[in-house]
């Protein structure tokens, strides 16, 4: 009996060992994940800023082309002038380029407008371009660690699962039922010592009857406030 209680000590050791590392490993992952979030969540600025500037370079464009067409009517009209014989007509493409140059001024404000919000957005896509080149190359190191700090974990953790099995089909399968059943449900701690009448994992007192028991190594005993797994160490 003594063997399997010293084998549950190994197992416990080992279980508890692989849980840390499971946990620590959870959070890298977490950690991975969020740096990962934080720089596609700037790219994606980054990718709507560009957009936003090649929506507002078309718009230029397109005021351009129209500012181009009313010039050209403008020296067209202008171009008329001296054949023209009545004085109506005169006044009238007079008012024609009157109303044009008028078109063409609000067409040049416009187009300023637009070069006011190109210069805005541009910098502003600037900014978060130099925002995310920082911040990959602040992070590029830290995935990297992560990356080796997993690896490592990895390979640590088989060798630990291959003892953990080994270990694990030494016990019989009710007592492997019940091990496991109390690792999951009382993290982690299933084998305890009891000390001074008291169970090590609850703290509880023990009937002295059981605790005297425990001396003798006949069969495993259990808490009987939290059912974990008892143990004593002789004295010396």
């Amino acid at each position: 009996m003594q063997d399997k209680i010293t084998l549950l000590k190994e197992l416990q050791a080992i279980d508890q060992g692989l849980q840390k590392v499971r946990q620590s490993r959870e959070a890298l992952e977490k950690e991975q994940v969020a740096l990962g979030s934080e720089t596609g969540r700037i790219r994606t600025m980054v990718e709507s800023l560009t957009a936003e500037l090649d929506r507002l370079r078309e718009e230029r464009r397109t005021l351009q082309l129209a500012l181009e067409q009313e010039e050209q009517n403008i020296r067209r009209s202008e171009g008329h002038l001296p054949a023209i014989k009545t004085q109506k007509e005169y006044v009238a493409v007079l008012k024609e380029i009157d109303t044009a140059k008028k078109l063409n001024k609000d067409l040049q404000d416009r187009i300023q407008v637009k070069e006011t919000e190109i210069a805005g957005t541009s910098r502003d896509r600037e900014e978060k371009e130099q925002e995310l080149a920082e911040l990959t190359a602040k992070i590029s190191d830290r995935l990297d660690e992560i990356a080796r700090q997993l690896a490592e974990w990895d390979a640590e953790a088989g060798s630990q699962v291959h003892e953990r099995d080994s270990l694990f089909d030494q016990l019989p399968v009710t007592l492997r039922k019940r091990y496991q059943l109390l690792f999951d449900r009382r993290g982690g701690l299933v084998m305890v010592e009891a000390r001074n009448g008291t169970c090590s994992g609850c703290n509880m007192h023990l009937p002295p009857q059981l605790f005297n028991t425990l001396f003798t190594v006949r069969e495993i005993q259990s808490c009987p406030h939290c059912n974990r797994l008892l143990y004593v160490t002789a004295p010396m």
